[in-house]
């Protein structure tokens, strides 16, 4: 079998029964369905923004502006109405708003009651943004509100632009009256420079005499700098003279009080003390006494004691031995007890008399002093009244010093301080004229400047006329123009959109065919044992299918739709390619995983849908998804088409096309090695597929 009777037995087999035909006609149409629909919906949905319901609040209650009323709400409304960019509405704020809620307008633009008075104060002291509310609803249109943004923008730029030009006329014309007002300056200006230069003779004089007065007064604030100090140290002295002054007076004076009876009291004690001595003399010569006759005391015999006890007993009373032991027992302890206790006697009589003596020899001496006392007494106390005389006289004085050495104390600083005041203030007024003097100079030389600058600046604002600064504000107002530049331009929307869902129909085409076609025939597979001629015959099917309906799409996008392609031949070529090669890697699919792969097809176009760039950039993909952007065929066939249907670069266009070959060569190899091992031998996967392949 030859490939081109695989062609034929496959396609006879398609239309081998009225439904076969059906079937194969409405597969066949389903790319172009699917192209041609999306494409017709979105071909220019710009042009027909007048149809969108939109609705238009104005609450703005005016101001005066200039002495004029002004109405800027009022004129955005009439503009808007007028413009016909949406199908505009003017109502009030609740039907505004539940025309939002239930539908009826896409979105509202209130316009503030204080919108005029907001753009006024922008020549004010106070200027603050007026504010334009936009109401949306998702619920009618995300779009919809997507839309009304840009449309506020627009009424945004407008207004700004009408009172940017208000202002910079209200400018032009202050700069102007600023031009006719600097010509009377630069004659007020020469007749300032005259003054000036009298003002700086007399400058000259009165810097001279105050640069005398200030070394005077400098002089003089020199010699009395010390005096507070000076002045200080002798106020503390005479304040601490007249303290002890009077503390020496006072004690004095207490002592003399004191001393008054002192005679009297010291010839009191000296003649008691006399007394107490001669007691004491008395008492030590009666111990003495005592103490000899104690001393001359013998100690007790205990023989003798027995032997006048034995001696005196009665008549007739013997002691037995018993008895006469116990009794020599009794009285050696007797005896002995005595003797201790008359040793102890003797030596506490003899201590007793020492201290006696000693007692009586001290009470001598204290009677000897209290006599010497009582003879010095008088003349103490006469003394010290002599002494409390002089220390209130000195008290007196003292305290007249003290007053004195304080009030110079106090007055030192004042005049000291004046005298530095006096210096400062002669120095400053020094420094004054000399300022004044180089000021007045100044003045005299920058007042012949300023009436040249003066004059140079009012040549440098040019002349205008009304219809000059008009044109000069309208630049002003808007100085910034946008031009478009576009070197590879969709001629509209529905373009723009064109190369994506031209590639996704491409997709679908295959897909959809690839649901009633055999990807290659098990029975030549059996009979010719050729597999790469096999391969050949089963994609060749669907590829000269593809070439048919992306040829038909081709006309649809082109003549029914009438979207501009600039290179017609490039764009078929371009989607004939990615139609082969889309059939060419859906076949090997289905060769080598069956219905498993046919379902792995409809993944990967959902994968691809989001992934090739079709709508927004490839670049605000997530991360995942944007690595997968150059990875997948549609996304070369997409730009492709771009580059062909607006004339961009052939040169990436004919890269994308080797990558979209790269896919199909590829695609076919895996086909061929998959149906090389069928040719060899088969599996019971091969004999009796499953329905997951």
């Amino acid at each position: 079998m030859t490939i081109p009777s695989l062609v034929r037995a496959e396609l006879a087999r398609l239309t081998a029964t009225p439904l076969a035909r059906l079937a194969f006609i409405a597969l066949m149409c389903v790319p172009l369905l699917y192209g041609g629909a999306y494409l017709w919906a979105n071909r220019d949905p710009y042009a027909k923004l007048d149809q969108i319901p939109a609705a238009i609040v104005d609450q703005d209650a005016g101001a005066t502006l200039d002495g004029e009323r002004v109405d800027y709400g009022k004129d955005v409304a009439k503009e808007a109405v007028d413009g016909h960019d949406f199908d505009w509405t003017e109502t009030n704020a609740a039907d505004a708003r539940s025309g939002v809620r239930d539908g009826t307008y896409d979105f509202v633009v209130t316009i503030p009651h204080d919108f005029s008075t907001s753009l006024a104060s922008a020549q004010s002291d106070h200027p603050e943004r007026a504010e334009l509310v936009m109401t949306t609803a998702d619920t009618n249109s995300y779009l919809a509100s997507t839309i009304a943004e840009q449309a506020g923008k627009t009424m945004r730029t407008a207004v700004a632009e009408r009172v940017g030009k208000e202002a910079a006329t209200t400018l032009l014309v202050g700069l102007a009256d600023v031009r006719d007002s600097l010509g009377d300056a630069v004659d007020g200006a020469g007749e300032l420079a005259s003054g000036a230069t009298k003002a700086a003779n007399g400058a000259d004089r009165l810097e001279d005499g105050t640069a005398e007065l200030a070394s005077g007064a400098g002089t003089l604030a020199s010699s009395t700098a010390a005096l507070p100090s000076q002045t200080a140290q002798l106020d503390s002295g005479a304040q601490q003279v007249a303290t002890g002054a009077a503390s020496l007076a006072t004690g004095l004076r207490s002592a003399q009080q004191q001393t008054a009876a002192l005679p009297d009291q010291t010839r009191q004690l000296a003649d008691g003390a006399a007394q107490v001595a001669a007691g004491n003399a008395e008492l030590a010569a009666r111990v003495d006494e005592a103490n000899t006759t104690v001393q001359a005391i013998q100690p007790l015999d205990a023989d003798a004691v027995l032997q006048d006890i034995t001696a005196n007993l009665p008549e007739g009373v013997t002691l037995t031995p018993e008895q006469q032991q116990a009794l020599t027992a009794t009285v050696t302890s007797a005896v002995d007890r005595a003797n201790s206790a008359g040793a102890d006697a003797k030596q506490q009589l003899g201590a007793t008399t020492q201290q006696i003596d000693t007692l009586s020899a001290g009470a001598r001496q204290v009677s000897d002093g209290a006599a010497a006392l009582a003879d010095a007494a008088p003349q103490l106390a006469s003394g010290i009244a002599t002494a409390a005389d002089g220390a209130s006289t000195l008290s007196t004085g003292a305290a007249q010093v003290a007053a004195g050495t304080k009030r110079l104390a106090a007055a030192a600083p004042q005049l000291s301080s004046g005298a530095s005041q006096l210096a400062t203030g002669a120095t400053s007024a020094d420094d004054g004229a000399k300022s004044l003097a180089s000021g007045v100079h100044a003045l005299e030389s920058g007042s012949s400047e300023l009436a040249s600058q003066l004059n140079k600046g009012r040549t440098k604002i040019p002349a205008s006329t009304a219809s000059s600064r008009n044109a000069q504000a309208s630049v002003i107002s808007d100085p910034v123009k946008v031009g478009d530049d576009n070197i590879a331009a969709a001629s509209n929307y529905g373009a723009g959109l064109a190369p994506f869902f031209i590639s996704l129909a491409a997709w679908i085409g295959m897909y959809a065919l690839f649901l009633i076609l055999k990807p290659i025939s098990k029975r030549a597979i059996t009979a010719v044992r050729r597999p790469l001629r096999v391969v050949f015959g089963g994609w060749l099917t669907p590829a000269l299918l593809g070439v048919v309906q992306m040829a038909a799409l081709f006309l649809i996008v082109r003549y029914a739709l009438d979207l501009d392609v600039v290179h017609a031949g490039g764009t078929v070529g371009v989607m004939v390619l990615a139609s082969a090669a889309f059939a060419a890697i859906i076949m090997t699919l289905n060769v080598l995983l069956g219905s498993v792969g046919q379902f792995l097809g409809l993944v990967l176009m959902l994968i691809q849908l989001v992934t090739a760039g079709g709508t927004f950039p490839w670049q605000t993909l997530p991360g995942p998804l944007a690595a997968l952007h150059f990875a997948l065929p549609m996304t070369y066939s997409v730009d492709a088409i771009r580059q062909t249907m607006y004339g961009g670069s052939l040169g990436t266009a004919w890269s994308d096309a080797g990558v979209l070959l790269c896919w199909l060569l590829g695609a076919l190899l895996v086909s061929y090695l998959v149906t090389a091992r069928q040719t060899r031998t088969r599996t019971l996967r091969d004999l009796r597929p499953s329905l997951i392949g």
